[in-house]
C-alpha cells in the first residue's frame, strides 16, 4: 500500500501512475497479467486503458460491452466477481486472447470495481496462477479493494484537472475571441478623414511585421491602435505584452525588458523572464519609448536589429520573435537633435510611422465619442443620463487638452455626479462646468447666442468646406468629390455660410 501511495502522488499522469500500480501487483501478488479498464464516454464501451503483461495488440482486443463477459458484468452490477478457474467459467471470454489455451493452466481472475463516489468508472482485473491446493483470495480481495479505491481517487483527481483545463483552454478561446472583436478596426470610434487614414495605415501595416511608431498627444488612443494592430494581425492568438517606459526607474527598466538571472541584483532571488521573453510570437508594446534612457536604447537597438539579447546577470544568448509597436508623445526629432535620443535608434523605430490626431483636429467625432462613452457609463452606472444640446455644443467646441481620454473620464464623471435624468447648464455639477467656463465667458463678451447644438454642427461644416475649397483650388467640382457631396450641394452651402470668394492677387 506504502508503494502504491507514493506511485499515485508521484505523478499526475494516470497511464504512468497505473502502469507503476500493476507493476507492483505483480511483484506482490505474484499476478502474471493485470488490466485496468476504463469506460469510454464516447462509444460506452469498456477498453483497456492500462495493462501489464498484454501486448498492443492483445490490449485492442480488449473491448466490452456493459454487461458483456466477466468484466463488463463487474462493471454493471458494481461487485467484486472472483474466477477461481477461467477454464470452467462460461462468462470468461478471454477477448484478449492473451491466455492461450486456458484448459491447460489454472488461472484465476480476479475482478474489482473501480468507483468514485458509489459509481463505476472502471475495472481492475488480476490474473493469478496456481499449480497446486485449493487457493484463498481474501487476502486477495482485501488489498484489491483498497488498491481500487485508491485508483478512484486517482482518476477523480485526473479528471478533475482535465476538466479544469478544458474550460480554461475554452475560456481562453473565448476571451481571444472577445479582445479580437473588441480591438476591431470597426470598433474603434471615428469617422473623419483624418481617423479614415489612420485606419487605412492600420489596415495595411498589420499584415505584417514591421516595426510601427505611434506618434500623437497624450490621450490619443495610441494603445487602442496598437491592440487593433496585434488582434488584426496573423499574431492575433500570441501575447499582446505591453510596458510603460516612462513609468520605470532605469535600474528596473532593463531588467523589466529583458528579465534578469538569479542573483544577478540585490532582491533578484529567482529568475525572471523580461516582456521580450513573454511577448515571443507576438507583439510588444512599448509605450512612452520617448523616455527609455540612453543606455537601455543601445540594448533595444540590438533586439530590434537581431531579435536576441541576454538576461541581466545572464550570458545565454535568448532568440525571440517579437513585433515591436512604439508610441511616444515627445518630439523624437528634437530629441535626437539635444542628444537624448538616439538617431540610429529613431530609424529602427521609424519604420511605419502612424500620427493620431488630436481631438481638437477630429472635433466631428466628439458627438460619437460622446455617445459611446455615454452609453457606456450609463451602462455601469445603472443610469439613464442624457446630455442636452446645449451642453453637447460646448463639449464639441471645447479643446480637450487630454484628448479622448479627458472626454470619457469628463462624460464618466457628469453620469455618476448627475442628479436628474439630463444633464443641462443648471443641472451640470460645478467640476465639470469648468470646462466650457472660457467658452461661455467669450459667449456672453461678444453677445453671441449661447452655442447650441445646431450652431456648433454648422460652424464645423462651414470650416471644413472653407478647407476643402482651398485645397482644391476653390474649383467647386473637386471640393465636392472631397466632401463625398454633389457640385449643387457645395454651391448652396456657399451661399448659406456666406463664404467670400478668393480675392486674386497682383
Amino acid at each position: 500500500m506504502y508503494e502504491i501511495s507514493r506511485a499515485l502522488v508521484a505523478s499526475p499522469d494516470l497511464k504512468e501512475t497505473s502502469n507503476r500500480i500493476l507493476g507492483i501487483l505483480a511483484s506482490v501478488l505474484d499476478m502474471r497479467r493485470g488490466t485496468l479498464t476504463l469506460l469510454d464516454p464516447e462509444t460506452g464501451d469498456l477498453v483497456i486503458d492500462t495493462a501489464h503483461g498484454l501486448s498492443s495488440e492483445e490490449m485492442a482486443r480488449g473491448r466490452f460491452k456493459i454487461g458483456e463477459g466477466v468484466t463488463g458484468r463487474v462493471f454493471e452490477k458494481g461487485e467484486p466477481m472472483i474466477v477461481p478457474d477461467v477454464g470452467r467459467e462460461p462468462l470468461f471470454l478471454n477477448r484478449t486472447r492473451a491466455r492461450g489455451d486456458i484448459t491447460k493452466e489454472r488461472i484465476a481472475f480476479l475482478c474489482m470495481p473501480v468507483k468514485i463516489r458509489g459509481e463505476t468508472i472502471g475495472v481492475l482485473s488480476v490474473d493469478r496462477l496456481f499449480k497446486n491446493g485449493s487457493p484463498d483470495f481474501e487476502d486477495d480481495v482485501r488489498a484489491l479493494t483498497v488498491v481500487t479505491s485508491l485508483i478512484g481517487q486517482a482518476v477523480k483527481l485526473q479528471q478533475t484537472v482535465s476538466r479544469e483545463k478544458r474550460e480554461l483552454l475554452e475560456q481562453n478561446i473565448k476571451l481571444q475571441s472577445e479582445l479580437k472583436n473588441r480591438y476591431r478596426i470597426g470598433n474603434v470610434v471615428g469617422q473623419s478623414k483624418v481617423m479614415d487614414e489612420v485606419f487605412r495605415s492600420v489596415l495595411q501595416v498589420c499584415k505584417s511585421k514591421a516595426t510601427v511608431l505611434l506618434r500623437g498627444e497624450s490621450g490619443t488612443g495610441k494603445e487602442l491602435i496598437a491592440r487593433a494592430i496585434h488582434y488584426n494581425s496573423p499574431r492575433a492568438d500570441r501575447p499582446f505584452i505591453k510596458i510603460n517606459c516612462a513609468a520605470l526607474p532605469e535600474t528596473l527598466l532593463e531588467s523589466e525588458l529583458f528579465g534578469h538571472e538569479r542573483g544577478a541584483f540585490t532582491g533578484a532571488t529567482q529568475l525572471r523572464k523580461g516582456r521580450f521573453e513573454l511577448a515571443d510570437g507576438g507583439t510588444l508594446f512599448l509605450d512612452e519609448i520617448g523616455d527609455i534612457p540612453l543606455p537601455t536604447q543601445v540594448k533595444l537597438l540590438r533586439v530590434l536589429q537581431e531579435q536576441r539579447f541576454e538576461r541581466v546577470g545572464g550570458t545565454q544568448t535568448m532568440s525571440v520573435d517579437v513585433r515591436l509597436v512604439a508610441a511616444t508623445h515627445r518630439n523624437l526629432e528634437s530629441a535626437i537633435q539635444q542628444g537624448t535620443f538616439r538617431e540610429d535608434l529613431y530609424y529602427r523605430l521609424n519604420v511605419v510611422p502612424i500620427f493620431l490626431p488630436s481631438l481638437r483636429e477630429r472635433r466631428e467625432d466628439i458627438p460619437l465619442l460622446i455617445e459611446h462613452f455615454l452609453s457606456r457609463s450609463n451602462k455601469e452606472n445603472r443610469k439613464q443620463v442624457r446630455i442636452a444640446p446645449d451642453v453637447l455644443g460646448l463639449m464639441i467646441r471645447y479643446h480637450w487638452p487630454g484628448n479622448v481620454r479627458e472626454l470619457e473620464n469628463c462624460i464618466e464623471r457628469m453620469v455618476i455626479m448627475a442628479e436628474s435624468p439630463q444633464i443641462t447648464f443648471q443641472t451640470m455639477p460645478a467640476s465639470i462646468a469648468n470646462y466650457f467656463q472660457d467658452i461661455q465667458e467669450v459667449t456672453r463678451s461678444t453677445g453671441t447666442a449661447g452655442p447650441t447644438l445646431q450652431n456648433t454642427v454648422e460652424q464645423l461644416e462651414r470650416e471644413k468646406m472653407i478647407e476643402a475649397l482651398k485645397k482644391c483650388g476653390w474649383v467647386q467640382s473637386r471640393a465636392a468629390k472631397m466632401l463625398g457631396i454633389t457640385p449643387r450641394q457645395v454651391g448652396y452651402k456657399i451661399k448659406k455660410y456666406k463664404i467670400p470668394a478668393p480675392t486674386s492677387e497682383l
